[in-house]
């Protein structure tokens, strides 16, 4: 029997937290009290804003419900680890779906861990290997969950930074937003030193140190820290990576279910829109002029893949497609249809032993 009443509170939401109803009287039988007491306690779970609902019968049960807010969860050590360590998966290879929100949930489960199930955590995540795709770089969950605390918590974070040409320094900052552009991850944040505003590459980053000193946020002059890091890459020529913009005579729905989505994501391009809008200077570029208008899409994006592998993937579609930056893709899709065309033509003869799939292998 449990006499703690603040024990018996949380143990008794714990088993309310999975999702199914529980009789009064097996409630009662697992903490060890009367089905009165579990009634009054049950009262004080509202009491505290726990949305609990209560069913009539000769043995009336309770279900913890959904409320107008989160109510603090209670985990025991398994569901407590598995948490941990696919977030710390997700977070460690900027794998898509998990962005800033799910670095700052882990920051905050891993501060509370007691020490046996973070030993639990780092020996599993040591025992695997994830299969990730691409070249994005492999971060420390540890060096995220520092940033992700301090630009939670406002507070100045102190590190090391390697640059594209090897130059080491020490950097300290008011950081803003960590921001994932699929397979690498950014610190958006005010370089104290230089009085500007910075993008850092987080795998570039070594020995984070929140300072304990706090700051007003000041105002970014994008006022998003995803438009700032395209704007960034857009800019600096030192970088690896480089923004798209792409106008596809397609329904954004369609393209969305035929690429990954860190590659962006399509959004309604809409009739009659003109292409040179926003000054794309390169409209019409490549893969074809755009046709009517309907159901077209507009995709935006920041990749380190060549340029090569972009206009491929967009020819792959299998619509037609204008590149209204940057200029080498434009260049490249329009040498890739020249260099296919030229294909084409050449194989436009007679077969000369060649047996399609669909017509099955020569016995």
């Amino acid at each position: 029997m449990t006499t703690d009443t603040p024990a018996r509170l949380l143990q008794l939401l714990s088993i309310l937290q999975t999702p199914r109803e529980w009789p009064g009287g097996e409630l009662a039988d697992r903490l060890g009290v009367s089905r009165r007491t579990v009634r009054r306690d049950i009262d004080r779970l509202r009491e505290l804003g726990y949305p609990v609902e209560a069913s009539k019968g000769s043995d009336g049960g309770y279900r913890l419900v959904a409320g107008k807010a989160m109510p603090p969860l209670v985990l025991d050590d398994e569901e407590a680890v598995a948490i941990a360590v696919g977030l710390r998966a997700g977070a460690g290879h900027a794998l898509e779906g998990v962005d800033e929100a799910s670095v700052r949930a882990l920051a905050k489960l891993e501060q509370v861990l007691p020490a046996r199930l973070r030993h639990r955590v780092s020996t599993l995540q040591a025992a695997t290997t994830p299969l990730t795709s691409g070249d994005g770089a492999s971060i420390a969950p540890e060096t995220l969950t520092v940033m992700a605390s301090t630009v939670a918590g406002q507070e100045r974070l102190r590190f090391a930074y390697r640059a594209k040409d090897g130059t080491e320094s020490r950097r300290l900052t008011e950081p803003y937003r960590l921001v994932s552009t699929g397979r690498r991850w950014y610190l958006v944040a005010y370089d104290i030193d230089r009085q500007d505003w910075r993008t850092f590459r987080v795998d570039r980053v070594r020995d984070p140190f929140a300072t304990g000193s706090r700051f007003t946020p000041r105002e970014l002059p994008t006022g998003s820290a995803a438009e700032y890091l395209r704007q960034s890459i857009q800019r600096r020529p030192d970088t690896d990576e480089y923004t798209y913009d792409v106008v596809i005579d397609a329904p954004a729905e369609l393209v969305a279910s035929r690429l990954p989505s860190w590659l962006g994501r399509p959004v309604a391009h809409p009739p009659g829109t003109a292409d040179g809008e926003d000054g794309g200077a390169n409209d019409g570029a490549a893969g074809g002029g755009p046709g009517s208008g309907a159901g077209r899409c507009r995709m935006r994006g920041t990749t380190s893949d060549p340029v090569e592998w972009t206009a491929v993937r967009f020819a792959m579609l299998g619509y037609e497609f204008s590149v209204r930056e940057p200029q080498e893709l434009a260049d490249c899709a329009r040498e890739l249809s020249g260099r296919l065309a030229r294909a084409a033509e050449s194989g436009s003869g007679p077969s000369s032993g060649f047996t399609s799939a669909s017509q099955g292998s020569p016995s």
